[in-house]
């Protein structure tokens, strides 16, 4: 499997192509602001035709590019229902104006070809399975996705803005909840395998043995999972 990331504008949030092998179909992850030329730089790099664009969740962060990447290629857009609003209304989102300053140069609204997630639902896309877990407590509508496990290659989890290296996604945006991004945690990553790998929205790759061997909040909700959140540092939107 061919999995080819890059952070991306002011936010550096990470955008992900993902392929059975270079020169194949591809799907796109997350492409956030100015991600479009990245999009771009490495789908010709390696060949790759996408087919979809598929989002963790609806911050402008993580979708500022959906509408360009998916009109570019001529692909739909894949988000949860509790997050869909924010395609259009990324103001309404945020509850005050974290990097509005920037909207002037963002493409706010929906692709043509919008479809949506549910808990438990799996995608067959470009020659790849992606399961799908409604995760919520970053926003109402966080998503993860999940590749099997295959010979020589581990599961790989696309955790969005859910788990980090060593910290999660921050609550204090309108439909965050710490309680909520616990239970996820409990419910969603700690069923785990450890060898699972974590490509994240925001920082550097781990997986879930290094996260259950050091990152609190996981460490927490495995020790006592229906303990109260400690507040989450503030990584990203």
């Amino acid at each position: 499997m061919l999995i080819a990331g890059f952070p991306a504008g002011a936010w550096g949030t990470n955008c992900y192509l993902v392929a059975p092998a270079a020169g194949e179909e591809c799907v796109i992850i997350d492409p956030g602001h100015q991600a479009a030329e990245g999009v771009a730089a490495t789908v010709e790099k390696h060949g790759l035709k996408p087919v979809a664009v598929i989002l963790t969740h609806g911050h402008i962060d993580h979708v500022a590019s959906v509408v360009p990447v998916c009109g570019a290629h001529g692909v739909p857009a894949w988000i949860h229902p509790e997050d869909r609003y924010m395609m259009s209304d990324p103001e309404k989102a945020l509850g005050r104006s974290i990097g509005m300053p920037l909207m002037g140069e963002l493409t706010v609204g929906e692709p043509d070809d919008v479809r949506e997630l549910g808990d438990g639902s799996r995608l067959t896309l470009a020659g790849l399975d992606f399961s799908v877990a409604h995760a919520p407590g970053h926003t109402k509508g966080s998503v993860t996705f999940q590749t099997p496990e295959a010979a020589d290659v581990p599961s790989v989890f696309f955790s969005g803005d859910l788990l980090f290296a060593g910290s999660i996604g921050r609550t204090d945006l309108p439909g965050g909840s710490p309680a909520e991004i616990l239970e996820s945690l409990a419910r969603v990553c700690l069923p785990l395998d450890d060898s699972t790998v974590v490509l994240s929205g925001h920082g550097p790759q781990t997986t879930i043995g290094q996260e259950r061997a050091t990152n609190p909040y996981l460490r927490q909700v495995a020790a006592a999972p229906g303990a109260g959140a400690s507040p989450a540092p503030r990584r990203g939107m």
